[in-house]
């Protein structure tokens, strides 16, 4: 579907599916299930790369730059101040003014502090940052930084890195229905391909996933599975689904048949 793009503030892409560095076997690896996704964006958590020091290896040397868009992110904040500072620092070294903007209130959940990620989005949003905020399926939480003048929400399907797919599909149908202007990503909680597939029925405009295909047993073709979910779950919301039924319907219709 070449016409079918993804816009978020001013750049378009041809691919739904955005991809994460983290916890691959080898940076190897994680370039070969990178290729395989077809993705043209990929996040990188700002505090847990390499920015500096050009000796040692980094994760940055593995992407190609040529093809992907590096999204940085704030993974590991836990404050409106500490993420912005990290932003900062992401733009300075030449990343990007974009950012994947995580502001986490709980250590064993890594669920979202809301409140202090407005603050940070409102920050950010006038330092002239695109703001792509990690937050809860909420959508007061979503609405308040849409006010704040994010670029995108996106709404946790499930614990960051749990896989145990979306938890909670009314919320997402209702963001869905409610949010407009903005894309709606999915981001956390994809463990297969098929939680990629209904979370692009269900109306997301994308889907961030980066544990679901590194821990999986082959990641390059799980990788290349999430891809061809993306397409069908996307195909399928455009297509609209046909009605639920109590009761069976003839797939052939009985009407005109001579008996």
């Amino acid at each position: 579907m070449p016409n079918d793009v993804l816009k978020i503030a001013d750049r378009e892409f041809h691919s739904r599916l955005i991809v994460g560095t983290g916890k691959y076997r080898s940076f190897q690896e994680m370039a070969r299930a990178h290729e395989a996704t077809g993705a043209e964006i990929v996040t990188v958590a700002v505090r847990r790369v390499n920015l500096t020091d050009k000796s040692k290896e980094s994760l940055l040397d593995y992407i190609d730059r040529s093809k992907f868009f590096i999204l940085p992110n704030t993974a590991g904040c836990y404050s409106a101040d500490d993420a912005v500072r990290t932003a900062r620092l992401a733009r300075e070294v030449g990343l990007s003014n974009w950012i994947k903007l995580e502001v986490i209130g709980d250590e064993k959940t890594l669920f979202p502090d809301n409140f202090e990620l407005v603050k940070a989005t409102e920050t950010l949003v006038k330092e002239g940052f695109v703001v792509m905020p990690y937050t809860n399926d909420d959508l007061i939480s979503a609405r308040r930084l849409i006010d704040a003048g994010a670029a995108a929400v996106m709404p946790l399907g499930a614990p960051i890195g749990s896989g145990l797919g979306i938890q909670n599909p009314a919320n997402i149908r209702i963001l869905r229905e409610m949010i407009t202007g903005v894309p709606l990503i999915l981001d956390a909680g994809v463990g297969t391909a098929s939680d990629a597939a209904i979370a692009m029925e269900l109306g997301a405009d994308a889907v961030l996933m980066n544990t679901g295909i590194a821990l999986a047993q082959d990641a390059v073709l799980m990788a290349e599975a999430m891809k061809h979910a993306m397409i069908a779950g996307r195909q399928a919301y455009l297509a609209g689904r046909m009605t639920k039924k109590l009761y069976a319907s003839a797939s052939s219709p009985l009407e005109g048949v001579v008996r």
